[in-house]
This record gives C-alpha cells, sequence and structure tokens, in this order.
C-alpha cells in the first residue's frame, strides 16, 4: 500500500533515483517489509512505480528532497541510484543540505572510488555518515537478492546492516553483505569484482570461440558443452547463461541469436577503472587487462574489416579427437578462471595496504557467493583457502588450487599452442598462462632489464650475493660502485 508521508517519518529507507536498478532495490526493499521513501527528479517514475508495484509493500511518495527527507525516520538513510559522476555529486549536495549529523547517505551506483573517499571526508567533517556500497547482480539481483560491498564509517553499518543485509542473497543462511571498511573500500572492492567479471566473460568467450572455431561446434552444440560444464567444477552464472543465450534463436532470421549480434562488446568504465587501479597499486592483473583490451579491439570494426585478409602463416590441421580438446578448453578454462580471481584478490590486497583498509579475503568470497554475476561455485573453495591463511600470498598457492592447476597444466598448453598454430586468438587465455609461468620461474629476464635501466639512466640495481644498491660506470671503467 502507499503510506501518506504526512503521517510523519514513517519510512526506514529512502531511495532516490528510480530507474530500473533503483526501483527494483526499492521494490526489493518493501517485499521484506521495510517502509521505502521513494523519489525521483521526475515524478512521473515515482508514480508508475507506485501504479505498477505498491501491492509489494509500504512506499511513501515525495516529491521534493525536503519531503523526502521528511518521511524518514532517524537516523535517515537514503539510497541513492543515479548515474555516477557529476549527478551524484549534485543529488549529494541537495540531501546534505536537507539532513542533519548522524544521517547515512548511501551511493549504490558504480562510483570510482577515489570520489568516495573524497565524498567520504567531506561528509564527514559536516556531521554525516556516507557510505559507498557495491551492488552487483544486475536488474534481477537488485529485485531478488543481490550482492552487497558497503564500506564508509563502521558505526553507520549498525544502523544500516540489518537494512542491507535483508535484502541481500543469502548463502547458506548467510547475507552476501558485509561491512567491507572505511571509506572508498566498498566501491573498490566494487571495481575490482567487475574487473574479474570482465576476465571471466573473456574467458568464456575464448572458450566458445575455439569451440565453434577449432572443432566446427555450431551455437546449440556449444550450449550443450557449457550446460555440462555448469554441472561440475565450472559451475557459475555467467557460465549457466551462456547456455542460455548460445540456444536463443532469432526470431527474425531463425538462426541463433549469438550469429546475428555484432561482435562489439561494449563496456562501461568499470573494468578500465581496475586496469588503471592496478597499474597505480604496480599489480599484474594480465587477464583483466586482457579482458577490456579485447573489448575495445572488439570496438574497432573499420580497423578490424580492413585488416581482413592479413597474413596468418601456415596454419595447422584443427584436432582430430573433439572429445579430448573439448577436455582440453573446460581445463584450460578453470585454470585460467583461477588466475583472474587470484590477480583480483591481489589487487584487493594492494588497496588494502596502501588506503590501510584491514580488507578481508575470506569475507569478499562469503559475500561473493550470492546474487552477483561472478557467483561461482569454487568461491566456496577461495574461501575455504582464505579461512586456512588469511596471509596467502597468492590463491594460485593455496593446496585446492594448487593441485587443480596441476590437473590442468598440460590441457592449458595444448590449447594455447593450438589456438596459435590455428591463428585463433586467446589473449586471455595466453596471458594467463603466461603470468602462472612467470608466477612459477626462478628467475626472470628481469635482471636485464634492470641493467639496460642502469647503463642509460643510472637507476642501480641490487645484486644476488650483496646487500644494498649498486652501480656500474657504464661511461667509465665500468667498475662497480655501491650507492
Amino acid at each position: 500500500m502507499t503510506i501518506d508521508n504526512t503521517e510523519g517519518a514513517r519510512a526506514q529507507i529512502g531511495v532516490t533515483g528510480l530507474a530500473v536498478m533503483g526501483s527494483n532495490i526499492a521494490r526489493n526493499f518493501a517485499r521484506h517489509g521495510h517502509t521505502v521513501a521513494l523519489h525521483n527528479r521526475s515524478i512521473a517514475k515515482t508514480d508508475a512505480l507506485i501504479k505498477e508495484h505498491g501491492s509489494e509493500g509500504d512506499f511513501v511518495r515525495t516529491e521534493t528532497i525536503e519531503e523526502f527527507v521528511g518521511a524518514l525516520q532517524k537516523p535517515r538513510r537514503v539510497l541513492i541510484m543515479v548515474k555516477a559522476g557529476d549527478p551524484t555529486d549534485a543529488v549529494i549536495e541537495e540531501l546534505a543540505a536537507a539532513m542533519e549529523p548522524g544521517d547515512i547517505i548511501i551511493d549504490g551506483g558504480n562510483a570510482l572510488y577515489t570520489d568516495t573517499i573524497r565524498r567520504e571526508a567531506s561528509l564527514r567533517e559536516r556531521g554525516l555518515h556516507f557510505v559507498g556500497a557495491g551492488i552487483s547482480g544486475g536488474e534481477e539481483g537488485a529485485l531478488n537478492g543481490p550482492s552487497i560491498m558497503p564500506g564508509g564509517p563502521k558505526e553507520s553499518y549498525a544502523a544500516l546492516g540489518p537494512l542491507l543485509e535483508s535484502i541481500a542473497a543469502q548463502v547458506d543462511g548467510t547475507p552476501c553483505c558485509t561491512h567491507i571498511g572505511p571509506d572508498g573500500s566498498g566501491h573498490f572492492v566494487k571495481m575490482v569484482h567487475n574487473g574479474i567479471e570482465y576476465a571471466d566473460m573473456q574467458l568464456i568467450g575464448e572458450a566458445y570461440n575455439l569451440l565453434g572455431s577449432a572443432l566446427g561446434y555450431d551455437a546449440g552444440k556449444i550450449a550443450d558443452v557449457f550446460t555440462e560444464w555448469n554441472g561440475g567444477d565450472l559451475e557459475s552464472y555467467l557460465v549457466e547463461i551462456t547456455a542460455e543465450v548460445l540456444r536463443q534463436k532469432d526470431a527474425k532470421t531463425g538462426k541463433p541469436l549469438v550469429d546475428v549480434i555484432v561482435d562489439a562488446a561494449e563496456q562501461k568504465g568499470t573494468g578500465r577503472w581496475t586496469v588503471k587501479s592496478a597499474l597505480d597499486l604496480g599489480v599484474p592483473v594480465t587477464g583483466i587487462a586482457e579482458a577490456v583490451f579485447a573489448r575495445a579491439l572488439s570496438g574497432s570494426r573499420e580497423q578490424r574489416k580492413a585488416a581482413v585478409g592479413l597474413a596468418s602463416g601456415v596454419l595447422a590441421d584443427k584436432p582430430t579427437d573433439a572429445a579430448q580438446f573439448t577436455e582440453d578448453i573446460r581445463q584450460a578454462l578453470y585454470a585460467s578462471k583461477v588466475v583472474a580471481y587470484a590477480q583480483g584478490f591481489d589487487q584487493i590486497a594492494a588497496g588494502s595496504a596502501e588506503y590501510d583498509w584491514d580488507l578481508h579475503p575470506a569475507d569478499l568470497a562469503t559475500i561473493w557467493r550470492g546474487g552477483c554475476i561472478i557467483r561461482a561455485r569454487f568461491l566456496n573453495r577461495i574461501k575455504d583457502a582464505y579461512d586456512e591463511n588469511p596471509t596467502l600470498p597468492s590463491l594460485i598457492l593455496a593446496p585446492y588450487f594448487r593441485d587443480a592447476i596441476e590437473t590442468a597444466i598440460d590441457s592449458w598448453r595444448r590449447v594455447v599452442s593450438t589456438a596459435t598454430l590455428l591463428g585463433i586468438p586467446v589473449p586471455a587465455f595466453a596471458s594467463s598462462l603466461s603470468y602462472y609461468d612467470a608466477l612459477r620461474a626462478e628467475r626472470l629476464p628481469a635482471a636485464l632489464t634492470q641493467g639496460q635501466r642502469d647503463f642509460f639512466g643510472a637507476h642501480t640495481y641490487e645484486r644476488v650475493d650483496a646487500e644494498g644498491k649498486f652501480h656500474t660506470l657504464w661511461s667509465g671503467d665500468r667498475s662497480e660502485v655501491q650507492v
């Protein structure tokens, strides 16, 4: 039912920004017994939500920010679901001017975490709590239970946490929501989550391409393969929906829909943010970076069109044992996914250290098990790995994943080498394998790089047999000095 806001401050939570995500999360709150104040710059959207879904719970219709804030119980809790950037800043300022010390503003959009750090500090000076909450799960998750990653002041979670946990996805009786850490940590973690999502989707795309290009499978046959894979260790939301997408027929042509979709993948920016942040932190997220670059290359349609027919070299014959190569692809996909998650968790650890956030990987694996786009069976294994060793140097070194990669390694190498010989691009598979080989190498060619840097820039180097920094007098007698 709809509550008249003249009855007083009745609402436990307010939602401003009633596009699909905002509307769905408002309905989710209402379905869980919370009275929800609604606000949108276009009042028509507020009225449309109430008209179509008013029977789902208690909503308070408001037209102005003052009405909206006045409808909320104290401490007031307002969730902003508007476009990231300047629009978010404008709404925050409007709300802050109408709110009182102790009230809580929550940004549920995909904000850049450095913006969240800035906003939290600014609002803290005004006595307000600001929470940057990453929300994953898309439109369906927002309505039926997302994974929620709230950062910000810990004390605000006492008032906000129970509300968010009530609407989050639940796995084994545990809500997929927890307080992540201070200021921008929630949006940082959501950003890396999205980076892992980019890598995961690219790897699945490469597996699909190999099954079609190397083995000649059509979309229906590949759908059957992914359905089978989803019954094992690769069980995940993305593998599940891959089969559904591949089975969809185009109503106009009768062809598989995937065959009539233009092969140019768009992006909204969180993947790029992940890679930029990783570069700043000095963390090699090679699989995620290749996924971002692959989307960029797919969008370079004129350049690709002009390059059709370039020399391929002598290509190898296609695999003759389809069953074996299909299994090789499955193993390579699993091993490469492990690398993507390992790199993501490395970046989270680096961000935690840089900003003194004290993030806990096991908590993240727990809340990513349901609701979010990257939910997968093996997140339970990731949680177990970090529970057993919270300071694990790399997820790849956890006994379970170490054994899994050892089992997959030969298949992984066959897939990358076969794809190369067939001229089939596998940037994420290949870069993930190269990362793994570099990680396990006793010695890397970086020694030569450092020698070159010392030659042209006197950047110094370290020795394997002595402490300190050294420099060779390259322009002089080439003797070595300690600096």
